[in-house]
């Protein structure tokens, strides 16, 4: 995957080395030397000084071959001005912004812009750690409203079955892990003792799911 991530702060430079150690051909873009210094001797990456929504910078980073476009830098306006120039004139398939203030990020969402708000996912991962210690989110979908939790199948749920620990909109059970194998679950699927059940569960869901695995 060619991926082009504007802004090597901390976000951008850990999003950089993660998807060049994954194999992706990743370029970078910012107008800090020495932000763009911090990626290291090692980092197999390109490097891009300059303005992330400037069209020659874009062309010099490939943003007409790019499979996807991150804006991480630390200005809301700036993120949304290269995502929309990517998504709008380079059709870059995948473009993701990161936004500071939900409320812009809600009122970019309505247009199609896909975005991240770290301030209201850090909010609601805080809130599920301090009040669901029990249940531990391996994932996050969108801003948090979606949780994925790893658990072993409590004993009061040996020998009943999926439809059991699912609640239709809100409690889904999406795969079991049993005796180090996977497998995708029916709704009549009996659970086992030493079954790890994954289930994405709405955060909103949280006190639902505490109750039918009976930690609450």
């Amino acid at each position: 995957m060619r991926v082009i991530i504007m802004g090597c702060g901390r976000v951008g430079e850990q999003l950089a080395q993660l998807m060049s150690d994954e194999g992706h051909d990743v370029a970078v873009i910012d107008y800090d030397a020495s932000a763009l210094a911090r990626l290291g001797p090692d980092f197999k990456g390109r490097r891009i000084r300059g303005v992330g929504f400037d069209r020659d910078v874009l062309m010099r980073a490939g943003i007409e071959e790019a499979d996807g476009f991150a804006a991480m830098s630390s200005s809301d306006n700036a993120n949304v001005v290269a995502a929309r120039i990517a998504r709008n004139i380079f059709h870059v398939p995948h473009v993701v912004a990161r936004l500071f203030e939900p409320e812009r990020a809600e009122v970019y969402k309505r247009l199609g812009l896909v975005t991240i708000s770290s301030t209201t996912w850090g909010a609601e991962r805080t809130r599920e750690l301090l009040t669901h210690v029990e249940l531990d989110a391996v994932r996050s979908y969108g801003a948090g409203e979606v949780q994925q939790l790893e658990i072993e199948v409590p004993a009061r749920l040996v020998g009943h079955s999926v439809r059991d620990l699912s609640v239709p909109g809100e409690v889904s059970v999406i795969a079991i892990t049993r005796d180090g194998k996977a497998l995708l679950p029916l709704l009549g699927t009996t659970f086992q003792s030493g079954d790890v059940i994954h289930i994405a569960v709405l955060a909103a869901a949280m006190d639902r799911v505490e109750t039918l695995l009976g930690i609450k």
